[in-house]
């Protein structure tokens, strides 16, 4: 179906090629996942099969491209509109419609398809990724995950012969990735249909791959064999080669036949010193453990044999740029690090419209953001990552109020509304460590848990220091939509917090009220004993910074290095000290690359070194490791527990159940808008299947969370015999 003969591309400001002399052959009716670190090439691989490189992208391309043979030289992508369906990373980029069914009917229309056979095909597309509910929906008006499964049904109505998916899953919660995964699954088995597939979550997706592409060395073969050798790999893989099981598992099934040994050696160590469960509060020295031990070297079966005396597991970040392999089963990476908030001129997307939030336009210097065509809709509401939760459809259940005994902490009064921006200042200052004694595994810092009620204090629990987060019954309500329903929440110096929930819960609009960049209907809150919307933004962005979901909102210069620059002014730090978190989160980027011209998740290491260069004592983040492979994620990782040492407080908004297991002390469901658990956790993940780390769901009932505390414990128990 797709056929790859010796094909090269270059851009032309990359010294290297992208891809180099590939040799592949897709066959029909398969669904090959492509693998490696960010920038290796894996969507100009994709864009190669649609057409975009060269006719959109530009650069050179040699070689020949075939797609059920037509060659994508002579056949622009219009030319291959009915053959191939494309999703790329960013799916807000390919709506040409206002509402969810216009979307949905517009490539068929294009076709030229009749309209009884449209008016069907929608129907199915609307209940196979659940949009029924959402039909009639502005797209402005909808969460990251739901435009995202929105942009999925808009290139299936048509019915390709091959789809092509970059990062579909991204910004999905687990249960919506598990459905849309579900779904190509059955047109792969029972229509035939060809999925090439890019995808950095591989806990979800490696199962369901019929091939694993590695790139970038071009080795192709089963899932398992390929596994063996790539340098990223899911969490159950790394417990695999961790434990030494042979061939490794892909599956929590596969893992949990084979763990009854594993988990008699780490019973006794259960409650012993080595933690057995996510860093504690407040978070201990970030250089602990040993790092994962790498296996010896072996020579998987069923591998591609014109490709396997390249198979060496090492990665890559940046085109070009080699670095150092990341250890088999890496679970967390190196750190120390910075936050950053905007300066003049570099202004968050903000500002109240009538009856809306609607994005300010950028500071003088800097390029206004592109304003949307005739017929289309401004945004409703973008917070960050611009999840704007509307109102529900026929049978939505309406948000239950909390019941008694709930314990709400109290705040002052609300204040007036106003923009954030990024204003000119000094370097934030940093919030001393908290106080009070780190709980216990398995032991909610309020007393006793339940999933589904909130914490109640106990006599005798350790006084808590001034929360840099506060909330009191906030309340929130865009438009028809009660978007946050009595949300008490509290966050000390020194805490990370999980926010996590269905796509359209709620989780963007409470990062988003606590910017400042929306009011609250009623209830309270408080950020460092401030009220966010009604401080003076120059004020409020010393203490509190915020990385969106859509990183380009926070880059507006041309350069990597010119935004580098920007960030170190706005924050009154030293000269090069964006660009050294660039190069720690982000190794091999060049100073003259234009951030337009980065993958999604080389972006988003920038922007978040652009934020995190100011060290804010408040850190939001929404959606931070969305296109980021698992050395990236580890590095991130490092840093923030870093930033948690030194006494920040981070809130992270996330759909990365493994993140949560790693970094954060508590999670915070949100449901309807409502709080609805809210403990230590390994108490709330473990609790829930939808959001339980797959190590949790192999070694249950045992209270690991990450292959990081298994290897901990393992390695302490090694040393003491």
């Amino acid at each position: 179906m797709i056929r790859f003969e010796n094909v090269s591309v270059r851009y032309e400001e990359d010294a290297e090629p992208t891809l180099r002399n590939l040799d592949l052959t897709v066959p029909e009716g398969e669904l090959v996942l492509l693998v490696g670190p960010s920038g290796v090439g894996k969507s100009t691989l994709l864009n190669a099969v649609s057409g975009l490189v060269p006719h959109f992208t530009g650069g050179t391309l040699t070689g020949r491209v075939t797609v059920d043979g037509r060659d994508t030289r002579t056949h622009p992508p219009r030319e291959l509109a009915d053959v191939v369906g494309t999703v790329g990373q960013d799916p807000s980029a390919h709506f040409v419609t206002d509402t969810v069914e216009d979307e949905l009917a517009y490539g068929m229309e294009s076709l030229g398809l009749a309209p009884g056979v449209m008016r069907r095909r929608v129907e199915e597309t609307l209940d196979l990724l659940g949009l029924a509910e959402l039909r009639d929906r502005p797209i402005a008006t909808l969460s990251g995950g739901q435009r995202q499964r929105v942009a999925i049904g808009s290139v299936l109505t048509p019915h390709p012969k091959v789809l092509v998916l970059d990062e579909p899953t991204s910004a999905l919660d687990p249960s919506a990735a598990e459905d849309v995964l579900a779904v190509l699954q059955r047109l792969v088995h029972d229509l035939g249909t060809t999925v090439l597939l890019a995808e950095h979550r591989l806990e979800r997706v490696v199962q369901y791959a019929d091939q694993v592409l590695l790139l970038p060395e071009a080795v192709m073969g089963p899932p398992s064999a390929v596994m063996s050798v790539s340098p990223v790999h899911p969490p159950v893989v790394a417990l695999g080669r961790l434990a030494g099981w042979t061939p490794l598992p892909l599956t929590v099934r596969d893992a949990r036949r084979r763990a009854g040994g594993l988990k008699e050696r780490l019973e006794p160590l259960i409650g012993a010193s080595v933690p057995a469960g996510p860093l504690p509060h407040p978070a201990p020295s970030r250089n602990q453990g040993l790092r994962p031990r790498t296996p010896g070297p072996q020579t998987p079966d069923g591998l591609n044999a014109a490709h396997i005396g390249d198979a060496q597991p090492h990665g890559r970040t940046g085109a070009g740029s080699p670095i150092p392999a990341p250890p088999a089963s890496e679970a967390r990476g190196p750190g120390g690090g910075a936050p950053v908030s905007p300066g003049p001129g570099r202004e968050n997307p903000v500002g109240p419209g009538p009856g809306h939030e609607a994005p300010v336009g950028p500071g003088p210097g800097r390029e206004a953001p592109v304003s949307p065509g005739p017929g289309h809709k401004t945004p409703v509401s973008p917070g960050p990552g611009r999840e704007a939760p509307v109102s529900p459809g026929p049978g939505h259940k309406t948000p239950v109020s909390p019941g008694p005994g709930r314990e709400a902490p109290v705040g002052p009064g609300p204040g007036g509304g106003a923009p954030v921006k990024r204003g000119s200042r000094g370097a934030a200052p940093v919030v001393s460590g908290s106080g009070g004694s780190a709980p216990g595994f398995g032991k909610g810092r309020g007393g006793g848990f339940s999933l589904f009620s909130r914490r109640r204090a106990r006599q005798g629990d350790a006084p808590r220091t001034t929360p840099l987060v506060l909330t009191d019954s906030l309340h929130v309500r865009r438009a028809r939509v009660e978007a946050l329903r009595k949300v008490d929440l509290r966050v000390d110096p020194g805490e990370t917090v999980a926010l996590m929930g269905r796509n359209g819960a709620g989780k963007s609009t409470l990062l988003a009220a606590l910017v400042g960049m929306i009011a609250p209907t009623s209830g309270t809150v408080r950020i460092a004993g401030r009220t966010p919307h009604a401080t003076d933004p120059r004020e409020l962005i010393r203490q509190v910074g915020l990385v969106p979901q859509e990183p380009r909102d926070l880059l507006y210069a041309d350069t990597v290095a010119a935004e580098c620059a920007a960030a170190d002014a706005d924050a009154g730090t030293e000269d090069g000290t964006c660009r050294a978190l660039v190069s720690e989160l982000l190794p091999g980027v060049a100073d003259d690359t234009h951030p337009r011209d980065l993958s999604e998740g080389q972006r988003l290491a920038l922007a978040l070194a652009v934020v995190l260069t100011g060290r804010p004592p408040l850190l939001l983040l929404d959606e931070p490791t969305r296109g980021l492979d698992y050395a990236a994620k580890a590095r991130l990782v490092e840093h923030l527990r870093g930033l948690a040492e030194d006494g920040h407080a981070i809130v992270l908004a996330t759909h990365d159940v493994e993140l949560a297991a790693e970094l954060a002390h508590r999670v915070v469901i949100l449901a309807d808008g409502e709080v609805v658990a809210d403990g230590p956790t390994a108490e709330v993940v473990v609790s829930s299947p939808a959001f339980s780390p797959q190590v949790a769901k192999v070694l249950a009932p045992q209270p690991w969370l990450t292959v990081e505390q298994v290897e901990r414990a393992l390695a302490g128990r090694g040393a003491a015999e």
